[in-house]
């Protein structure tokens, strides 16, 4: 498997399932506008080649959780001692809280090749297979309820 190291966010959010990487790589307007509500922002915001990429979303460009850990000398919080820490507790979205504190643990366990082939599989649908992203409610496919991020 090839690892994309510009989609290893230090938070443990990988970046191959995210919504705005989604929407800017298939340059999806309809999905674009959705997100653009969600975050407060313009459409054309929604913009994004991963957390470690030139090409930077707006809220990551100023997460206290990738500054903690780049001031920290360290990849991720899969590293840190501390985690989960204040910045962890604190994270603005739910969802990505939730996923945070499943997928640091099993990305420390079992290493980040094992970890990004346990996420990409993780956001699949399970009644046809499709992609999802972090935070779907239901298969934009099949239409299927789902429920990936816990």
């Amino acid at each position: 498997m090839q690892v994309n190291k510009d989609w290893l966010a230090p938070c443990g959010l990988y970046c191959g399932v995210c919504g705005i990487l989604a929407a800017h790589r298939d340059n999806n307007q309809k999905f674009k506008e959705r997100l653009a509500g969600v975050y407060n922002l313009a459409p054309d915001q929604i913009h994004c080649a991963g957390c470690l990429s030139n090409e930077v979303f707006e809220y990551c460009k100023v997460c206290p959780i990738k500054a903690c850990t780049a001031a920290k000398g360290y990849d991720g919080c899969r590293q840190c001692g501390d985690f989960p820490c204040e910045a962890i507790n604190n994270f603005p979205m739910p969802v990505g809280k939730k996923v945070i504190l499943r997928a640091v643990p099993f990305w420390r366990e079992h290493g980040t090749e094992k970890w990004v082939e346990h996420e990409e599989a993780r956001y699949l649908c399970p009644s046809c297979g499709n992609k999802l992203f972090r935070g779907a409610k239901r298969c934009n496919q099949c239409k299927e309820p789902v429920d990936v991020d816990g």
